[in-house]
């Protein structure tokens, strides 16, 4: 048995804050210790319903260096650095027979919500065949493009809420109850850490339970960016284009795995300032 573990930042247990998230400011090294002991409660979960399971740890968050390897269960081996394939789900193929998301956040415009966006706070949205997608949404339809469900998600309970409207059967940890984008009420670290051993292990016995999200092309996208600047990089991918409202690129993918791409490319594009 394969099992890919996605880890974000955001929606780990204890976390409310960028100053725990962001490498330049004081409480980062405190917020790597969280994110890295939430990983391990999974992995641990995994392995006591799977000895044997393979199980890929992808740091998932900002430079993708964040967890903390000589930390990390010894039992699962971890991806680290960018840029990478798959960007957030680097290790995923056909033959992963289950995913987890953990520590991840609500959609940007979402909440309340603890520190909620989508890649990058220059993506104000994400619709594609019109649906509105985070990187939740997102990350659960490229897992389910390669056949692959989601069968576990942590975070807030915004983040909870808006897997279970996309998966319905997937299992869902609450870390923390959302008061705001920078403000909520947790549980003990230690506690939510039982909870997503306990978690982990139940989703994957469920594995076979729980369906990939799959959606099928062509699909048409829409690309909602804060900055008139990226919208004028963005123009210059073909195929993509302005659509109505100033703030909007568009464009058709023949196939879910070509819209992730572009997306990913027009969130890279959007961390470009003018010369």
């Amino acid at each position: 048995m394969k099992a890919l573990v996605s880890v974000d930042m955001e929606g780990v247990s204890g976390i409310v804050h960028s100053s725990e998230t962001n490498p330049e400011r004081y409480d980062y090294q405190r917020g790597r210790e969280l994110m890295t002991a939430d990983a391990n409660a999974v992995i641990a979960g995994v392995l006591d319903a799977e000895p044997t399971a393979d199980v890929l740890v992808a740091d998932a968050h900002g430079t993708f260096r964040n967890l903390l390897p000589e930390r990390l269960d010894r039992r699962a081996r971890l991806v680290r650095g960018k840029p990478r394939a798959l960007n957030m789900l680097a290790g995923l193929d056909e033959e992963t027979d289950a995913a987890l998301f953990v520590g991840y956040h609500v959609r940007a415009g979402e909440g309340p919500g603890v520190l909620a966006h989508t890649m990058n706070g220059e993506i104000l949205d994400v619709r594609v065949a019109g649906r509105s997608l985070g990187e939740t949404g997102l990350n659960t339809a490229m897992a389910g493009h390669l056949g692959v469900p989601v069968v576990l998600l942590s975070g807030d309970d915004a983040a909870c809420a808006e897997m279970a409207d996309l998966v319905p059967g997937t299992v869902t940890v609450a870390v923390k109850e959302a008061l705001g984008m920078a403000a909520a009420v947790t549980l003990h670290p230690e506690e939510a850490r039982d909870r997503l051993r306990r978690a982990a292990a139940d989703a994957v016995t469920r594995r076979t339970e729980i369906p990939p999200l799959a959606l099928t092309g062509p699909l048409d996208v829409e690309v909602d960016l804060a900055s008139p600047h990226t919208i004028d990089l963005a123009t210059l991918i073909p195929g993509v284009s302005r659509a109505a409202g100033a703030r909007t690129v568009a464009f058709t993918a023949p196939d879910y795995a070509t819209a992730y791409r572009l997306i990913l490319l027009l969130a890279q594009l959007a961390t470009i300032r003018p010369a």
